[in-house]
């Protein structure tokens, strides 16, 4: 079995600063923004956190620098003189950061509750980072409540911190369901998992008691509410039982039309007897992915 080849070398390197090269040019007014101002805060309350990704070393001893232009500017400003990085191993153009994902929530919960086991205060950390000291407690109690499986399903999804005190308020079961639906959705916001919690049966509520009354939702309403909920979550399981059936009987018919289409003599009996019919073969012959 050939083995994957890593992007960068696992182990950093320290590298003196006035060695890295920058590969683009920052905005002008970038030092004057919200963001870098943060960076500054952190460099200097807490250290850098994530290092600096540079290509090999030239003749020279000098390091092409691909990721990680705004700390170095902040570094320079702070009067530090060398820093940790990553060296890749392969020369492309664009920076690490441009082939993942923004940090996650949840990943951002694991890396304040990381810096806290350190010994970095709450306090320290609010203040690095400027923003109110609720606002890390709160996102060191994230999933505080919630159960394995739904924060497996939350680990790669960016929500509000605010939104686990509404799955805390449901069972593990009910959890996993509404978290589902809401990525199902494309919707994991704060009302949508309010109304997945309204129309929740008791027993599946941690304390057994429904919720307060919904403003502007009358009993009948609410009753109907979890009627259709409980007919999307049967509907949902039903999809998601029948997709990969679904998927490669899709993938089987493309190519059989497909050969159909190939064929003069076919494609031009279709066309004069059934025109509609032979628009929609086209069509799906030409589709690329299941989202068109």
């Amino acid at each position: 079995m050939s083995q994957i080849a890593l992007g960068f070398i696992p182990d950093p390197l320290v590298v003196p600063l006035d060695k890295l090269l920058p590969s683009r040019k920052l905005p002008e007014n970038i030092n004057g923004t919200k963001k870098y101002r943060q960076i500054v805060e952190s460099l200097r309350s807490i250290g850098l956190i994530e290092p600096l990704t540079i290509g090999p070393s030239t003749d020279g001893g000098l390091h092409i620098l691909l990721d990680g232009h705004t700390r170095l500017m902040a570094m320079k400003e702070l009067g530090i003189t060398e820093a940790q990085c990553l060296i890749a191993t392969d020369d492309e153009t664009y920076t690490y950061n441009n082939r993942i994902n923004r940090l996650s929530t949840v990943q951002e919960h694991m890396m304040i509750k990381r810096a806290i086991n350190r010994g970095v205060s709450p306090e320290k950390l609010a203040k690095s980072l400027n923003v109110d000291l609720s606002h890390i407690m709160r996102k060191v109690k994230l999933l505080d409540g919630i159960c394995s499986e739904a924060a497996e399903l939350l680990r790669d999804q960016v929500f509000s911190a605010k939104l686990s005190d509404v799955l805390r308020k449901m069972k593990p079961t009910r959890q996993v369901e509404c978290v589902e639906l809401m990525i199902s959705a494309n919707n994991i916001t704060i009302p949508y998992a309010e109304a997945l919690l309204a129309a929740s049966p008791a027993h599946l509520l941690v304390s057994e008691v429904k919720p307060k009354k919904v403003k502007g939702v009358s009993a009948e309403q609410m009753l109907k509410m979890e009627r259709e909920m409980g007919n999307l979550q049967e509907q949902y399981k039903l999809v998601e039982e029948s997709y990969g059936q679904d998927v490669l009987n899709l993938v089987l018919a493309k190519g059989y039309l497909a050969k159909l289409i190939e064929n003069d003599e076919v494609s031009r009996y279709i066309q004069h007897s059934q025109p509609d019919v032979f628009s929609e073969f086209v069509t799906i012959v030409e589709t690329v992915s299941l989202d068109k």
